[in-house]
């Protein structure tokens, strides 16, 4: 294991923001990871675990205690099986996955990232999530001290959220496994409506699985959401915000709020979350409120390729961050009476 003491972390993120840790291990086996933690709790040194960086908030004080950057490679494709260790970057696995004619991921192309963060956020996007293909996942338990493999019911996914999210002290994730589909060389049907009118099909059709990465690839990299360092508008972490889920009653507020303010004819886009539940969207509900592509004056403002995403101009702080994200909140519920829930992990600071 490589060991750095007053290690700056801003370099292991996305954002490239965040003070030093008191100390940084990098792991690169199983092993090592598992050594790490238990060196951390039997000293009760404070854990911070850092994969790919993609979806962390750094205080400008850095963190106190052992940084544990997990740097685990592996690859396993056995059939349609799949098994990735933690450390693997995610959008390589999946064109690795596009390359071996395997279906599932394709449309989880580009996001940033290690495959060990996937299951613990439920990472989704344009009509997939992993939590369709994960089988397994092998996690080191903390409270049991052993290694344990939780099934996909075990996980307990559901949107942006799963059992590693709810209980983030307890378990580090150490391998995941996927179920992916041989669909001769096509796409699992697309389930969203974007990528379908890109590829000029209609939502539920198949495509070549190179195709659907490519235009999955060529959406984000429009939004800002395919890492270029030259790019400041993908200095961020992607979507900052969740999409708000709200009751019946409280969508027929909100809407009651969007007509008050927009006018009659304005309808907020819904999306069915379960019974009783309703989806709308954090990105209309930012730019309708005010906050436009490009909005703010310092060195923290919303990118100019889209709403959700708050970035780094290069200059920026954590708390430049931080004053930017309230903001939005503020205004947001101000608006349309509507609370905006961060997606990154905040370390050291909070909303």
């Amino acid at each position: 294991m490589q060991e750095l003491h007053d290690a700056p972390l801003a370099p292991l993120t996305t954002f490239r923001l965040g003070g030093p840790a008191t100390r940084l291990v990098t792991a690169t086996t199983d092993a090592e990871v598992t050594a790490a933690v238990r060196e951390a709790d039997d000293t009760g040194t404070p854990l911070l675990l850092i994969g790919g960086g993609s979806n962390l908030v750094i205080g400008d004080k850095g963190f106190d205690g052992t940084a544990l950057h997990i740097a685990t490679r592996g690859f396993s494709l056995d059939g349609t099986t799949l098994e990735l260790a933690a450390g693997e970057i995610w959008t390589d696995a999946v064109a690795r996955t596009v390359e071996a004619g395997l279906a599932g991921v394709e449309c989880l192309a580009g996001i940033p990232g290690s495959a060990g963060a996937t299951p613990i956020q439920n990472v989704g996007a344009y009509g997939q999530e992993v939590s369709t293909t994960i089988t397994e996942v092998t996690a080191y338990d903390r409270r049991s001290r052993e290694t344990v493999v939780l099934s996909n019911a075990d996980c307990a996914f559901s949107y942006r959220h799963s059992r590693f999210k709810a209980e983030p002290e307890r378990y580090v994730v150490l391998r995941v496994r996927f179920e992916l589909e041989d669909a001769g060389g096509l796409s699992a049907p697309l389930r969203y409506a974007e990528t379908a009118r890109a590829l000029g099909v209609e939502a539920g059709d198949r495509v070549p699985l190179t195709a659907a990465r490519e235009t999955v690839l060529g959406l984000r990299a429009g939004k800002g959401m395919v890492l270029d360092p030259e790019d400041h508008d993908t200095w961020s972490a992607g979507s900052f915000f969740t999409n708000p889920i709200l009751t019946d009653e409280e969508f027929a507020a909100f809407r009651s709020r969007v007509a008050d303010r927009l006018g009659d004819a304005a309808e907020p886009p819904a999306f069915p979350a379960g019974e009783g539940r309703v989806k709308t969207s954090a990105a209309w509900l930012i730019d309708k409120a005010g906050f436009t592509k490009g909005y703010g004056t310092g060195p923290a403002r919303i990118s100019t390729k889209h709403t959700l995403a708050l970035t780094n101009r290069g200059e920026a702080t954590t708390e430049d961050l931080l004053a930017l994200a309230r903001e939005v909140v503020a205004g947001v519920h101000e608006a349309f009476g509507v609370t905006l829930v961060n997606e990154p992990v905040t370390v050291g600071v909070a909303l």
